[in-house]
Parts: structure tokens; C-alpha cells; sequence
């Protein structure tokens, strides 16, 4: 039974809290915030024994196994060096951090305390990647040629500017799902072979991207292009382009949900097969049991289709070149 320690009293931490108390193999020990009456709300309702004002108790505390760190992505790297020292395992949010100097200094922290660490791309521990990745590698697409993603969603009252705006709110998604088809399909080395074109709106409330969008080749000439914004829609879309035919997401690819989970194979030539994956939980349960998992065999890091730590590291490249592309066309 792991004992977690929930760091943060916000809409995400509720869905992980959920998650935890879901899971027969972990237990929720205790919540801390900075906010007294926040936190006392938060033990209240998930009716949790421990809670500390400050993160400083609940880091040092003996009996937790797990810091689960749902702040925003700017003291993702200090929290996580703090909850390593203490030789803690960690979930910790997305983004990772916000640039690449914290990234860093969250993976010598990690590796040199030689603790568990994974980042929060909860989606990636849903069944429904393990299918993906099946389906990837079952020869059906032929060679891989382009790959299209985009994620909108209207929240830009709701960020914290510090967390540097969509790329590292949003645009993390589909860049980390195009990292991992271009992974499996293509191998380990092919991601950092890209070349990169963006474009990007400033928003005026905070200064920071609000839309962007980017163009990636890859060394064997795949294309990508995904777009991010946080400023208007709600709305989703990711396909994978093959030599022999498209598949695509049907249904959210970014937040599977308890029951069907919908993939659409579309050959060039040939029936159109729908594909279900269906699971009971949530993406938060499956994450919270692939952290139960790897840690019953000892692992510091995750295995795929969740993302090992220099998955992470790849990911925030990507997004930080994003990012100065955006900003430096803005800057014109």
C-alpha cells in the first residue's frame, strides 16, 4: 500500500486524489497547500488523516512513499529536488518545468538520488496507448509520412501566466503523442532530427503564446504539424498519415475516459475499421496503478507508452524551440 502526499488543492489534484483513493494498492496520507482553509476543504472531502500548511511537512514526513506535485510547472523542479532528497518517488504535473535549465536541474536531482520520477502525461498510462502502439507497429500503415495534431480549449482566465501560456498547458499534449508515434515507428534517435518553422500569437493579458503553431521534418523526411492555443474553442483532433492509410482519434486522444475510446483505421484502399478500447477508469487510475507497478519492481522511471525521463527531457526541447520560434516571429 504506498502512501501518497498530495502537494496542491486544485481541479487536477481532485481528479488525482479521485484516482488514488480508486486503487486498492495506495492510500491518500496527506494534503498540503498553502491555503489553511483550502487544504482543511480538501482533507475534508477526501477525508484524508494528515494535512500540512506549507510543503515542507509533508515532503520530511517518514510514512509517505509517493509526492504527487499538482502546482504549476514553474516549482515543478524545486518541489521535486526537495521530495527526491527526501527520498521520495514523484509524480509530479505537466509540463515538466518551463524551460530547459529547470529540466535539468529536476533530472540531477532525480538521477542523483537515484529516486522515482515520472511526469503527469496522465493519458499515456490509459490502456488505449498500449493498443495504439500495437496498431503502430502491426504494419497496417506502411511507412509513416506526416502526423497532425491540434488541442483548443478556451482556459486562459484559469492559467497562471507563470506557466509560461498553451505550449506548456496544452501544446504538450499532442507534441508528446507525436513523440511517442514517431518513437515507435521510426526509433529512438529519429525525434532529434527534426527541423522546426513556428508562428505564434502574444496574448496582451500576460505576454505569453497564446496560439501557436509549428511544422517539424524529421531526418527521413516525415512531416508534423500541430497547433496549441488556450484563447478560444474547445475542441481536439490527431491523426497519424501512412503510406498505406490514416488512423485517426475519434474520440479525445488526450482525456480517455471510463468506457469506449474510439480509434478509426481509413485505408487508402479498404474498409474503414473502427477500433474501441474500453476500460472502466479514467486515464488518472491507470496512471496511479503504472506507478504502483513500477515501483512493486523497483524502477526509477516508467516504461512506455508513459514517459520514461528522457522522453520528458525531449518533450521540453521541443517545446521550449516552439516557444522562441513563437516569440522571436512575434518580436519581427
Amino acid at each position: 500500500m504506498l502512501r501518497w502526499a498530495v502537494l496542491g488543492t486544485g481541479f487536477i489534484s481532485n481528479a488525482v486524489a479521485t484516482a488514488i483513493q480508486q486503487s486498492d494498492g495506495s492510500d491518500l496520507w496527506t494534503i498540503a497547500g498553502r491555503n489553511q482553509d483550502a487544504v482543511q476543504a480538501f482533507q475534508r472531502q477526501f477525508q484524508i488523516p494528515n494535512h500540512s500548511i506549507g510543503y515542507e511537512g509533508a515532503l520530511s514526513d517518514p510514512n509517505v512513499d509517493v509526492v504527487y506535485i499538482g502546482l504549476p510547472n514553474h516549482v515543478h523542479h524545486t518541489l521535486t529536488a526537495q521530495a527526491a532528497a527526501s527520498g521520495k518517488a514523484v509524480l509530479s504535473e505537466k509540463s515538466l518545468t518551463t524551460t530547459m535549465d529547470q529540466a535539468h536541474q529536476l533530472v540531477t536531482a532525480v538521477q542523483s538520488h537515484k529516486t522515482f520520477f515520472v511526469e503527469g502525461l496522465m493519458y499515456l498510462a490509459h490502456p488505449l496507448y498500449h493498443r495504439l502502439q500495437e496498431v503502430l507497429l502491426d504494419g497496417r500503415l506502411g511507412e509513416l509520412r506526416a502526423i497532425q495534431g491540434f488541442y483548443a480549449a478556451d482556459i486562459w482566465q484559469v492559467t497562471n501566466p507563470l506557466g509560461r501560456g498553451t505550449l506548456y498547458n496544452l501544446g504538450c499534449y499532442p507534441t508528446s503523442l507525436m513523440h511517442l508515434v514517431v518513437q515507435t515507428m521510426c526509433g529512438e534517435e529519429m525525434f532529434a532530427t527534426r527541423r522546426l518553422s513556428g508562428f505564434g500569437n502574444v496574448a496582451d493579458h500576460d505576454d505569453t503564446i497564446c496560439d501557436a503553431a509549428v511544422t517539424a521534418q524529421f531526418g527521413n523526411g516525415v512531416l508534423a504539424s500541430l497547433h496549441s492555443t488556450d484563447s478560444y474553442g474547445m475542441a481536439h483532433g490527431f491523426s497519424i498519415s501512412g503510406s498505406k492509410g490514416v488512423l485517426r482519434f475519434v474520440t479525445n486522444p488526450w482525456l480517455p475516459v471510463p468506457g469506449a475510446n474510439h480509434l478509426q483505421w481509413c485505408p487508402y484502399d479498404g474498409a474503414v475499421e473502427d477500433i474501441y478500447v474500453e476500460t472502466g477508469y479514467d486515464a488518472f487510475y491507470h496512471q496511479i496503478k503504472m506507478v504502483e507497478q513500477n515501483l512493486s519492481q523497483n524502477r526509477t522511471e516508467a516504461q512506455r507508452p508513459s514517459p520514461r525521463l528522457q522522453d520528458s527531457v525531449e518533450i521540453m526541447a521541443f517545446l521550449t524551440e516552439w516557444e522562441a520560434l513563437c516569440l522571436n516571429r512575434a518580436a519581427d
